[in-house]
């Protein structure tokens, strides 16, 4: 897919095939992520992959814009390290660009996807925070490839 083509065709999918995703296609994902521009060249992000079914559900009880989540067969969180040494306040830009890329990602391999933000989100359950406990960090998916 031509990058205009995918830029001007991503829409915002909120219904899902119950199929899994391939780990390649997921690894292109987070490359793709990885690749974003970012202040500094600090890269602030870390990337969790969710796909653990009762996890899924569980976070599409306590996020009110989450609830799609109970049919989708995987979710990449992307997390922003605040505390970056000398770029603190781009991390928010940071994690956008990363993002979009990643929607576009996702697009150009025929996956829907769909941006969901919690940055701030008054509404969340006190759970939530402790549901994502028991995640683990990309960087244990690619190392396992």
């Amino acid at each position: 897919m031509e990058t205009m083509d995918a830029i001007l065709t991503r829409r915002s999918i909120r219904k899902y095939l119950p199929e899994p995703v391939s780990r390649d296609m997921v690894k292109n994902i987070l490359k793709a992520g990885m690749s974003a521009p970012s202040a500094g060249d600090e890269q602030p992000w870390h990337f969790i992959i969710i796909d653990r079914r009762d996890l899924l559900e569980k976070i599409s009880e306590m996020h009110p814009y989450a609830k799609m989540l109970k049919n989708t067969p995987a979710v990449l969180l992307i997390c922003a390290d605040p505390n970056v040494p000398k770029f603190k306040d781009f991390w928010v830009q940071d994690c956008s660009a990363a993002s979009e890329n990643m929607l576009l990602a996702a697009h150009a391999q025929g996956l829907g996807a769909v941006w969901i933000g919690i940055y701030r989100l008054k509404t969340l359950s006190p759970e939530f925070g402790s549901c994502l406990t028991s995640l683990s960090i990309w960087s244990r998916f690619l190392q396992s490839q």
